[in-house]
């Protein structure tokens, strides 16, 4: 009965395949201590090779310190699941955090490894890249990947990205979206 009222509250979208649910620091303090609450507090399965790789201890924690404000919510990850019955996680997908003074946010996803290749980080990405936009204060979804990382260009290339040069670290490379590509 509790996670039912908790269901209600959570703010989430649709896609064709995927809800996708705003992470909360009550959803990641699960995540980290409880997979049976969480499982419970989602309405949903989580297998047993959860969470996905690229999600781990430091970014839950990161995520926490983000959520703190409660208006960060959204801007954080969004936990990605198969609407089929019953739902399964399948990865994460989410924000660095609120758009920069220019307007820019960052994007990133992991699936779980059984899940990849099923175009399921495609559609969130997609998904997320609307939601973003649908925020006057974005002018730019960019994401940074690195080279040998061919499935991850290709969720990019796949939505509209362009490479755009160096990330912000030695090796990583940058692509972007921009409100303009979109029209």
């Amino acid at each position: 009965m509790a996670g039912e009222r908790t269901r209600s509250l959570l703010r989430t979208l649709r896609s064709r395949r995927l809800s996708l649910v705003a992470a909360t620091s009550e959803l990641i303090e699960l995540d980290i201590s409880d997979r049976d609450a969480l499982a419970e507090a989602l309405g949903l399965v989580v297998p047993e090779s959860w969470p996905p790789e690229l999600y781990g201890h430091r970014a839950m924690q990161y995520s926490l310190t983000q959520l703190d404000d409660p208006s960060e919510q959204g801007w954080a990850f969004w936990y990605l699941a198969t609407l089929d019955q019953p739902g399964e996680l399948v990865g994460i997908c989410g924000f660095k955090g609120r758009p920069d003074e220019s307007g820019s946010v960052e994007i990133g996803y992991s699936i779980l490894g059984e899940y990849q290749r099923m175009g399921y980080a495609t559609e969130a990405v997609l998904k997320l890249v609307g939601w973003a936009f649908s925020h006057h204060n974005v002018n730019e979804v960019c994401a940074e990947t690195l080279p040998h990382l061919r499935q991850s260009i290709r969720v990019l290339e796949k939505n509209g990205f362009k490479r755009t040069g160096p990330g912000s670290e030695a090796g990583v490379i940058r692509f972007a979206i921009s409100r303009s590509d979109l029209n």
